[in-house]
């Protein structure tokens, strides 16, 4: 007789064993992907461009895989601390390839009155990613205050950033896309400059502009098991970051020391963004476009 005790304990082996199995099988599948995209990417670094149109080969459009150090990128951003938090894959996968990192932040961070400190812990976050201080521009403007409430005006912003791109011929910006990540209005005022700015042609010819996707908050907190889901899903720019350069990540990010509130370290452990960044390319207009 086969105690029905005996067929509960089966049955829960059998389900832990195929759980584990399943688990192990995704470990697997992770790695996989993580060592495909570090192939691909100049001096196999883990970073690939590929978009419709183009092969898989590097950034910007014109260039190659080994020509990265021609590469003059401008990050934009809206306040100190958005380097790391936002943009970490992608600016160290840039820098250790040799490319030229430029920093542009709107804006102190000064919501809480503690712009004066935030500014430095800018340039410690930045100088543990590769760019250099003199690199990095901060806007003090009473215009351009960090504000989720305040709306930026384009008018005000769009010839700032577009000032940076011609003064030092940037040839690849990088910024928030329409959802801004956070959903924070700065955020996204700085995503309208840039589109307009594409709008109108105002953008040289030979400089490709990339908005960071915005993705569901699900996603958004899987940590590096969101992975395969970037890899299937389009992009025209993607990054992945090993252990070594999470490290890196992390501790730009422990530079902000004003901003690590419980849930920020939290952010840190488990968000994709620490790990991974996506992009989508904006547009750009070859020629001004005149209205009348």
């Amino acid at each position: 007789m086969i105690l029905p005790g005996l067929f509960c304990k089966t049955d829960a082996m059998c389900v832990l064993l195929s759980v584990s199995l399943c688990f192990l099988g995704y470990l697997v599948c992770l790695k996989l992907i993580y060592n495909t995209w570090t192939r691909r990417w100049p001096s196999s670094s883990g970073c690939v461009l590929h978009s419709p149109g183009q092969d898989r080969s590097g950034v910007p459009r014109a260039r190659t895989r080994d020509s990265l150090g021609e590469v003059r990128a401008l990050l934009v951003t809206a306040h100190p601390d958005d380097e790391c938090m936002f943009f970490a894959p992608a600016v160290l996968k840039l820098t250790a390839s040799k490319a030229t990192v430029r920093l542009l932040c709107l804006s102190s961070g000064n919501y809480y009155n503690q712009g004066a400190r935030r500014k430095q812990e800018l340039l410690g976050s930045c100088a543990v990613l590769g760019i250099p201080a003199h690199q990095v521009t901060i806007i003090e403007n009473k215009e351009l205050q960090d504000d989720p409430k305040a709306e930026w005006s384009i008018a005000l912003t769009a010839p700032l950033i577009l000032k940076h791109i011609t003064t030092y011929s940037i040839n690849l910006v990088l910024t928030f896309d329409e959802g801004g990540v956070s959903g924070h209005t700065n955020h996204i005022a700085i995503y309208k400059a840039l589109s307009h700015l594409a709008f109108v042609g105002r953008i040289p010819e030979d400089c490709q502009v990339l908005s960071l996707q915005t993705i569901s908050i699900l996603r958004k907190y899987l940590s590096f098991f969101e992975m395969p889901i970037s890899w299937l899903l389009p992009s025209s720019f993607s990054c992945i970051i090993g252990p070594n350069e999470y490290k890196k990540a992390k501790e730009a990010m422990l530079h902000h020391r004003s901003q690590l509130v419980w849930f920020r370290r939290l952010y840190i452990l488990f968000s994709r963004y620490m790990f991974i960044n996506t992009f989508r390319a904006i547009p750009v207009e070859k020629t001004d476009v005149k209205f009348y």
